[in-house]
């Protein structure tokens, strides 16, 4: 980090009146502005055009621009709009090249005032920009060139699917793959020669091993959902630079690796769990990819972690076609395989039926009973422990004792057997029996509350015996003993509890059944062809929804990062949403989207950039329920929309473009999650900004207080 002293303490002068930063403000003003670029978390514009923005945002501006050296000669600003940072970015081929590389980057952190900066001079594959003309007013002299450029560009479909194309060497891969090159700021076709060879070429696979600054995704995953235990060994079979296993050792874990080029010499031992992470789709002979997937199950002594690259979009990739897979442009080899291909190779290869876990990500369990456990332990909605309602002096003595007893019964909806409970012996010497400790407690809760979490768990079970069917139902004797003693607990019989989850798999051929309870679902947000749900409600619909949802994550598993579920009613298809900004945004921004269709498990996938125009979401509050942190919140500013008509026409406004066109046309602005007429909304922001400085006065006054005290300085 670069930190000189003079330039801290100039830039904290500087921004003396400005340390109460509204982002709020800022983006907004950003947004409104007429040129620039605008992106998800930053807007982007020409040094030159700085005079288009909102005199405040300008001030805001120059006083960090004063205080840095060097920044005159900068290209473009960018504003951060979910933190308090500007960037200066330096361009020196902005004019000449039609896609100008990244030199060096300034950036001021606003809050801690530390000064950074980055050189991409030496870089192989810097940053490069597109569509310059936005960043520029039309009056700049080469603006025309540019919008000329882009309009090209666009028509092809070069600049559709932005994700990959933000860097040289993914730019010059699409070039490649539409055949096309940019001379000048003209695109020029390229002549494709067609050039046969036989020559087999050379693999570099060490070069596809990546260094981390974090654990790896299957190992995390491992990690999330307790599967090691104090005891537990760990071996990385590909361990590349070796990252998770020293992260896991730092855990407190014994743990090694191997790795035919980093690690040759290290052996090959068993552990508890073996990762083989991303290793069997960069082995370019497939008898060979085989024998290590069989080397690593075969050091596994509880759980095998496999993950591999799967293919989630149809973009085309600028890669060289060779044997199953891709050579990239680092001379390393790829094997991209559908979700659904890896779990059926995993399993024939292995013989046992892998449990996806997220995109690419595979459990295998040595213990059926464990694999049953876990997958179980995934279908186990949330439930909240009764709240004291009755002051019961019996209870009120013994409260400590019984708590231990009362969050056995609210996870599992039943009372515990020998051996399960460690408390339970104090509990029955006291009161006689857990059955007369139970008593006692319904005495001081509430009965009903008891029994919805009994069912529960009930409809728990049904959902995953229901899904155990897909593959191949285990007999009773071949569940844990905690699953065994929850069936038995909660059902008459094994035979019953199968009898009732078969009854519930065939009410999904039943289409209008579907459709009827979506429609008639008390949580979430219902749509003419379509339920959404957000993940944290997923729970509380009703269990034939969470059955058909179960159908496609079972299989496929879901979106890691998903946040929002769709159900469509029309197909047959399950939807994963992710919006980035859902708990911070009132109208929070698509980023990804990934949809199973149940008919063939088919899996598609997209990213969405701002410029793809994508879905925004309204009336957040109707995806959760109401014990959702913000739901308040999301609920007042959902009738104050409606009682302004702003969300009338949803097809209208489903899109951003169409919502702030919405919003220009009501003379509406949204500040966090408050609504203003737009005459009224600069008045409001300049009375916030006033009263945190005055705030930030009150502090200082208090703090120099204090060091007068203590006989200090200022």
């Amino acid at each position: 980090m670069v930190q000189p002293d003079n330039i801290r303490n100039a830039v904290e002068e500087n921004f003396s009146t400005f340390h109460s930063i509204d982002l709020n403000s800022i983006n907004q003003y950003c947004q409104n502005n007429s040129v620039g670029k605008m992106l998800p978390d930053a807007f982007y514009i020409h040094i030159l055009a700085l005079h288009t923005l909102d005199p405040w945002l300008q001030e805001y501006e120059s006083r960090a621009r004063s205080a840095l050296p060097k920044v005159q000669s900068a290209t473009l600003v960018k504003f951060s709009t979910n933190k308090p940072k500007i960037s200066y970015l330096f361009y020196p081929d902005f004019d000449t090249d039609p896609h100008p590389a990244l030199q060096a980057s300034i950036q001021v952190d606003l809050e801690t005032l530390e000064v950074g900066y980055r050189d991409y001079s030496d870089s192989e594959n810097p940053p490069i920009l597109h569509r310059k003309e936005t960043f520029v007013t039309p009056e700049y002299p080469l603006y025309e060139e540019f919008a000329a450029l882009t309009r090209a560009q666009v028509a092809l479909g070069l600049l559709n699917h932005t994700k990959g194309i933000g860097t040289k060497l993914g730019w010059e891969q699409r070039l490649q793959v539409f055949g096309v090159e940019v001379q000048g700021h003209c695109l020029i076709k390229r002549d494709r020669s067609p050039i046969t060879t036989n020559i087999v070429p050379k693999i570099e696979r060490h070069r596809a091993a990546i260094i981390r600054p974090d654990l790896s995704r299957p190992v995390r995953l491992a990690l999330e959902s307790s599967l090691f235990s104090p005891e537990t060994t760990f071996f990385d079979y590909g361990c590349g630079h070796g990252g998770d296993v020293t992260r896991i050792a730092e855990q407190g874990y014994i743990s090694c690796g191997w790795d035919p080029y980093y690690s040759a010499h290290t052996p090959k031992v068993a552990a508890d769990i073996v990762n083989i992470g991303f290793v069997i789709n960069v082995i370019e002979h497939m008898s060979e990819r085989r024998e290590a997937l069989i080397q690593a199950w075969e050091l596994t002594q509880k759980v095998l972690l496999v993950a591999a690259q799967v293919l989630i979009s149809d973009i085309k990739r600028g890669v060289i076609a060779y044997g199953d897979g891709i050579i990239t442009s680092r001379n390393t080899f790829q094997k991209y395989y559908e979700q659904e291909e890896l779990k059926i190779y995993i399993d024939q290869v292995l013989g046992v039926d892998a449990i996806p876990v997220a995109l690419g990500v595979y459990f295998v369990f040595r213990d059926d009973a464990e694999a049953e456990l876990f997958r179980a332990s995934r279908f186990r909605s949330h439930a909240t422990t009764p709240r004291i309602r009755l002051c019961v002096k019996r209870f009120e003595e013994h409260q400590e004792l019984l708590t231990p007893l009362m969050n056995f019964l609210t996870e599992r909806g039943r009372l515990p057997m020998k051996g399960e409970l460690p408390q339970a012996a104090e509990i029955a010497e006291e009161f006689g029996s857990l059955r007369r400790a139970f008593n006692v407690i319904i005495q001081a809760t509430d009965s009903d509350e008891w029994q919805a979490i009994a069912d529960k768990r009930r409809q728990d079970l049904m959902v995953y015996l229901a899904l155990c069917n897909f593959s191949r139902r285990p007999r009773l004797g071949q569940l844990t003993p905690a699953v065994q003693e929850d069936i038995l607990g909660l059902y008459s019989s094994y035979k019953q509890a199968c009898l009732d989850a078969d009854q519930m798999l065939r009410s999904l051929g039943n289409t209008e059944l579907i459709i009827k309870r979506c429609q008639e679902s008390k949580v979430g947000k219902k749509l003419p062809n379509s339920l959404w749900v957000h993940i944290s409600a997923l729970q509380a619909v009703d269990p034939l929804l969470r059955l058909y949802e179960g159908c496609a994550s079972r299989t496929l598993g879901r979106l890691e990062e998903a946040n929002v579920i769709k159900f469509h009613l029309k197909t047959p298809k399950i939807s994963y949403l992710f919006y980035p900004d859902f708990d911070i945004n009132p109208h929070p921004i698509l980023s990804k989207v990934m949809t199973i269709d149940l008919r063939d498990l088919h899996v598609t996938y997209q990213d969405y950039d701002l410029e793809d125009d994508p879905l925004i979401l309204h009336q957040i509050d109707a995806l959760v329920t109401p014990d959702y942190p913000q739901y308040e919140k999301f609920v007042k500013l959902t009738r104050q929309e409606e009682d302004r008509g702003l969300l009338d026409n949803w097809r209208s406004i489903s899109h951003v473009s169409g919502w702030k066109k919405c919003l220009k046309e009501n003379c509406t602005v949204i500040d966090g999650y408050r609504l203003f007429w737009a005459k009224d909304a600069d008045a409001y922001k300049l009375k916030a900004l006033k009263a945190a400085l005055r705030t930030r006065q009150r502090r200082k006054n208090v703090c120099h207080a204090e060091a007068q005290s203590h006989g200090e300085e200022e």
